[in-house]
């Protein structure tokens, strides 16, 4: 199997204070783009019901590409092994889903700015219906200890002195709950 993604996730009390204090690590962030995303689970599969193990797919639009993700937890639903590919048409691969047994669960909006801390990938996204995140995360192999590697992301963004909620569900856990608790 090859790349493991391990991220940690927070909720952003201050986003002006977290902005600067990026700005003071001298980490520069991207203009915003807003991300598609279409979240994807087995058919037998439910929220509620653990992760680890499963796979689950994702087709993303970017400023008019797309993309196809397929995410499977290991040590706990922010360490996953993971393939992803370009597709040229995200209908075929939306049918290809549903051929393979995946239904299709939630759809996820968020504007994302993206900056890096040396070999660390960060995303300030504003999720549509949940709020402001922060998304600190790494690709290793996988065989590399997803929790260890957590608690080192953990550290990082504890220093950086703003006030963070972390949280350890996915956006499509977090959406499915905001419209769970709107309907």
């Amino acid at each position: 199997m090859g790349a493991q993604e391990i991220e940690v996730k927070y909720r952003v009390i201050e986003r002006d204070a977290l902005v600067q204090a990026l700005a003071d690590q001298e980490i520069v962030l991207s203009p915003p783009v807003v991300q598609v995303d279409q979240a994807y689970a087995p058919t037998w599969w439910d929220y509620g019901k653990p992760k680890t193990g499963v796979p689950f797919g994702r087709i993303r639009t970017v400023q008019g590409k797309h993309l196809f993700t397929v995410k499977t937890p290991q040590d706990n639903e922010m360490a996953c092994l993971e393939a992803e590919t370009i597709v040229a048409d995200p209908g075929q691969m939306h049918d290809a889903l549903l051929q393979m047994g995946l239904r299709p669960t939630v759809r996820i909006v968020k504007e994302r700015r993206t900056g890096r801390a040396g070999r660390w990938s960060l995303c300030l996204d504003q999720v549509e219906g949940v709020g402001p995140f922060l998304e600190i995360e790494t690709v290793t192999t996988a065989d590399e200890s997803g929790l260890a590697i957590q608690a080192q992301l953990d550290e990082w963004a504890s220093n950086l002195g703003v006030k963070l909620e972390r949280v350890t569900d996915t956006y499509d856990s977090l959406v499915r709950l905001a419209q769970d608790h709107s309907a």
